[in-house]
């Protein structure tokens, strides 16, 4: 596969998903100021946080926890699936539900069991059931449109919008300019990761080219593992392949083990790709190298990825925009349209 054929692209590319990525920066710009303009509920005496979501809203909420979880005073919970911890009971917890097309089943059921308990109660969406629930019953709602942003693409607007109702209640300092920085660091990184870069001076298609054949593992440090989770997500729903990712240091007591027992003709067919960043704790930074070292010494295929710019805000971000075009040339490698969504759309009609 040519990965500087982009007419190619454009034929295994059926709804333009590289125009997506390519908008990431301005995505994040347009939802952070859209979030400075919503009606802000009036919560009192919140002491804890429970975002109910799934898929990439979920990613978006685990983002802005890495962000501000040196800041942050207050437990902030990411809740994947149906229900409500038991915990959430009353107003001073507040439940935000974030679903990017307002009709996610497990938001929706944590939704309801949020108005059961008599929690605190915001709904970020575009629409959908959600939204209609919301508006036949007067809760507090941030109805969003996205632009033309599709769901598997739909990360920077409940990303901003989280981050900016953080803000805004006074519950963290103002991370304007940390959002600025993300996004012209982005650009940036741009500059080398477009399509329009050939694979010899653009390094997400050379990783992608390494990819290909292999199964994938990605391994960063506490503050990573939601891009570290995003990277699998997008190397499973762009280029429909397998990976999974680890988590550091967690990882350096199980997962590094397993080179005792190597199978040659198994590792032969992998990837482990560390990210890395100035903000990672100096001893998780320790860790991930000496990981990488056992690997390499059991002749296992490693490399090594690091963030750019100064803030917790911008390392996330500069892996996010890489990591989604680094799985988009894989899926063009592999020739598969990253907009297809049969096998999920197949099961959610089974369900």
């Amino acid at each position: 596969m040519n990965l500087d054929d982009l007419d190619l692209f454009k034929q295994i590319d059926t709804h333009n998903m590289l125009s997506q990525i390519d908008g990431l920066p301005d995505q994040l710009q347009s939802a952070w100021e859209l979030g400075q303009n919503q009606t802000l509920p009036a919560f009192a005496d919140i002491q804890n946080i429970i975002i109910a979501a799934m898929g990439d809203s979920a990613l978006a909420a685990e983002l802005v926890a890495a962000s501000v979880s040196s800041s942050i005073r207050l437990p902030v919970t990411v809740h994947r699936g149906y229900g409500l911890p038991a915990f959430a009971n009353g107003s001073q917890t507040l439940v935000v539900c974030i679903s990017h097309s307002g009709n996610s089943e497990e938001v929706l059921d944590a939704f309801e069991n949020a108005q059961k308990n008599k929690c605190s109660l915001l709904v970020i969406s575009t629409g959908g059931e959600l939204a209609k629930r919301t508006a036949e019953k007067n809760i507090p709602a941030w109805i969003f449109d996205s632009n033309g942003v599709v769901d598997t693409a739909a990360i920077a607007y409940p990303f901003a919008l989280l981050l900016t109702l953080l803000s805004r209640l006074n519950l963290i300092s103002d991370p304007a300019n940390d959002v600025a920085e993300a996004i012209a660091m982005m650009k940036r990184s741009q500059q080398h990761i477009t399509a329009d870069v050939i694979a010899a001076k653009n390094p997400a298609k050379r990783y992608a080219g390494q990819l290909v054949g292999r199964w994938v593992t990605f391994v960063g440090t506490e503050t990573l593992a939601p891009v570290a989770r995003r990277w699998k997500m997008q190397i499973n729903q762009l280029a429909k392949a397998g990976a999974n990712f680890e988590i550091i240091p967690e990882a350096t007591h199980n997962a590094l083990i397993a080179t005792i027992n190597p199978n040659q003709t198994l590792n032969a067919h992998t990837m482990t790709l560390f990210m890395r960043a100035p903000s990672d704790h100096p001893r998780n930074r320790l860790r991930s190298d000496l990981m990488r070292q056992a690997f390499m010494l059991e002749a296992l295929n490693t490399d090594v990825i690091d963030a750019r710019g100064e803030s917790i805000i911008a390392h996330l971000w500069t892996l996010i925009i890489f990591g989604d075009y680094m799985a988009y040339y894989l899926a063009m490698a592999y020739g598969a349209d990253p907009s297809e969504e049969d096998a999920f759309l197949n099961f959610k009609r089974s369900l």
